[in-house]
């Protein structure tokens, strides 16, 4: 996924309402940029962290600035929660997850369960179809560990229960984490954060769900699927 623009660098100095972000460019300039991330972004939102920002020249838009990168160390890290189905998508139609490979059609938020759009569904016929739930990781709080999630995640919590009435009705079921860090190897449920959904991890894996987990290739110009990392159980 390239940005179709070169990002502009700065410095953060707050981020409030979630979905908000003063930033100060290195020209100078203060800009409010659209923060496009629901969490808590965890060890992310210090004032003064270097940050990317693409910029829209979308006259409807009421903030230009869209906050997409966060410097920890000197290396990127995706905050935008939007991408991972833009990367997962890519992904697919290169073949590039083996795991998911084969499938000769890919549907984009398609109802199933309980009053929930699924973010994939692939199909082929003769195979059994597979329901794909994305979910985006950026948390890092020791060693080389990512973690998922950084708040309380009961949305996410739900979307384990309808994969595994997918799997019950003799359907295959994914959830894949994808992690937007390259300083990352392992990946495990924030059991202190939300132990919901870490039990609720646990219960889909036992019930059949498959856990996936992908790093990425991070930098100001593109962000690329690139890597599967192992789940601690």
């Amino acid at each position: 996924m390239k940005f179709p623009q070169p990002l502009i660098r700065g410095r953060l100095v707050q981020r409030y309402k979630r979905f908000f972000a003063d930033c100060v460019l290195d020209d100078g300039r203060e800009v409010t940029a659209h923060c496009p991330n629901p969490g808590a972004m965890l060890g992310l939102n210090m004032p003064g962290l270097p940050v990317w920002l693409s910029r829209s020249d979308d006259p409807k838009r009421k903030l230009a600035h869209t906050l997409e990168l966060v410097e920890i160390d000197g290396a990127p890290v995706g905050i935008n929660t939007m991408h991972p189905n833009r990367l997962v998508a890519e992904a697919l139609a290169a073949g590039a997850i083996p795991e998911l490979a084969g499938y000769d059609s890919v549907r984009r938020e398609v109802r199933y369960s309980h009053n929930s759009r699924v973010d994939f569904l692939l199909q082929s016929e003769g195979r059994a179809n597979c329901w794909l739930e994305v979910k985006n990781c950026h948390l890092r709080r020791a060693g080389t560990l990512a973690e998922f999630p950084d708040c309380v995640a009961a949305r996410s919590t739900k979307h384990l229960q309808d994969l595994m009435d997918q799997v019950a009705i003799g359907d295959r079921a994914v959830a894949l984490f994808v992690v937007q860090r390259t300083d990352c190897d392992a990946f495990a449920a924030c059991r202190d954060l939300d132990p919901k959904f870490a039990d609720g991890l646990e219960r889909a894996a036992d019930a059949g769900v498959e856990v996936l987990v992908y790093g990425c290739a991070m930098s100001p110009e593109a962000i690329t699927l690139d890597r599967p990392i192992i789940w601690k159980r």
